[in-house]
């Protein structure tokens, strides 16, 4: 299975009404795909410790996520990465990958939102399989918007480009219609 590296762009804190959502993004666009946006729905605790690890700001005391962060280093282990495996309906799957102190690797099913929580802390990066990309992502709208205004400043700069003073030349006491 093919994965593509994740960034999160942004963590949506909501309450009431507002739901929790954490945005991921492809880190660049890679062989001609374009940047992506992944959105998954995380519940208001998850985002909260996902801003919590993003941020480092600790409480007083370790977070659920700081525990489990300790506990894998305690065992001689360490999060080697995580990934968003897939995605049903508008529940999403993913894997914790841990290394243990003699190399080897064992792949943990986990809520992306506690996956996420725990790389971010342990500075594991975040995957997303292609197939979870092309049912559940959106086009980087800055990016296209970017791309969009590329083009229009390349089309502007060769029409400047093929200007002549010919363009210019209006007669005496004539007037430009246009």
């Amino acid at each position: 299975m093919p994965f593509r590296k994740m960034d999160i762009e942004s963590v949506v804190v909501g309450g009431g009404p507002v739901a929790s959502l954490i945005v991921l993004r492809t880190q660049d666009e890679l062989d001609g795909k374009p940047s992506l946006q992944l959105p998954i729905r995380v519940g208001l605790v998850e985002a909260t410790a996902i801003t919590m690890g993003v941020n480092a700001r600790h409480g007083a005391r370790p977070m659920t996520h700081d525990l489990l962060a300790s506990t894998i280093k305690a065992l001689g282990g360490s999060c080697a990465s995580v990934r968003i495996m897939s995605v049903q309906g508008t529940t999403f799957f993913a894997q914790v990958e841990l290394v243990t102190l003699m190399g080897e690797r064992t792949y943990v099913d986990a809520r992306p939102s506690d996956a996420i929580a725990l790389a971010v802390r342990e500075g594991a990066p975040i995957y997303a399989d292609e197939t979870v990309l092309s049912t559940a992502a959106l086009p980087d709208f800055k990016g296209v918007e970017r791309d969009e205004q590329a083009h229009e400043l390349e089309e502007f700069h060769a029409f400047v480009e093929n200007l002549s003073p010919e363009d210019f030349n209006v007669a005496p006491g004539e007037k430009d219609t246009e």
